[in-house]
């Protein structure tokens, strides 16, 4: 049945959206839980009307569903560039919590076409990049320079 397979992954959308939210929460980033879930969330319910939406006017061509799916990442690129700030300069924020908007982007999609198992392995790398990644990160940076400045 169409609802059960709807419910079902809006639901890991949901979730996948949820750990990366949670590890930008948990970093006081702009963009957090609430605001990765509904990417996640949004975009695999327009996944899922590109895939399955158009059922009474003749069904989804794969053309159709690449176009919407298009359209959808714009649209995301408009809001992870009001996750970049400049606060002065010489210095650039929000890099990282723009890639995980569209990271979580691409994991909504890849839910609402049915590509589950990609977008659970995208999210496993995603949390891994910004969790162990970013302690090497900051460990080699601390190495580079032991008074912590860039």
């Amino acid at each position: 049945m169409l609802e059960v397979l709807i419910i079902k992954r809006l639901l890991l959308a949901v979730a996948l959206g949820a750990i990366i939210g949670f590890e930008r929460e948990r970093a006081h980033k702009v963009a957090g839980l609430r605001t990765h879930i509904l990417v996640c969330v949004s975009t695999a319910l327009m996944a899922l009307i590109a895939a399955y939406g158009f059922e009474q006017f003749g069904g989804a061509t794969a053309e159709s569903t690449a176009r919407i799916v298009a359209d959808i990442l714009i649209g995301i690129g408009f809001i992870g560039a009001g996750a970049i700030m400049k606060p002065d300069a010489n210095h650039v924020m929000g890099t990282t919590t723009a890639a995980t908007i569209w990271t979580v982007a691409a994991i909504g999609i890849a839910v609402g076409i049915g590509f589950t198992f990609a977008a659970i392995v995208v999210t496993l790398i995603g949390y891994i990049t910004l969790t162990i990644l970013w302690r090497l990160e900051i460990k080699m940076n601390t190495e580079k320079d032991p008074s912590g400045n860039p």
